[in-house]
């Protein structure tokens, strides 16, 4: 089992299919990542801390860096932001394309920053 597998079996079994979906989302829009377990928290490593999500108590949280969430601030208007953060609450439906297309975005800026 990887550590996102350990931490999706951990959670309560209400959410667990919405982590599921969170990690796959992730994982389709960043081929090539390692999967590891930093700071408590599911993370998708590519060359640097691409991207983490995790299970809260009343929200499901995403943390793409700063620079992911001021390029989307008008898209996230809907849900509780802060400087890396975005707060989706745990009674409403996943927006799995807005997850997706910040992740693209994060791995575009790795592209651009590491030359690839």
């Amino acid at each position: 089992m990887t550590p996102i597998d350990t931490y999706i079996a951990a959670a309560p079994a209400a959410y667990r299919d919405q982590l599921t979906a969170i990690r796959q989302t992730i994982a389709t829009n960043l081929p090539g990542a390692e999967e590891q377990l930093k700071y408590q928290m599911p993370t998708f490593y590519w060359h640097e801390n691409v991207i983490h999500f995790a299970l809260n108590q009343h929200h499901f949280g995403l943390y793409p860096t700063p620079s992911a969430v001021t390029a989307f601030q008008a898209k996230l208007t809907a849900y509780k932001t802060s400087k890396g953060g975005i707060q989706f609450p745990l009674d409403a439906p996943l927006p799995l394309d807005l997850i997706g297309a910040i992740t693209a975005f994060r791995r575009r800026e790795i592209i651009a920053k590491y030359d690839l």
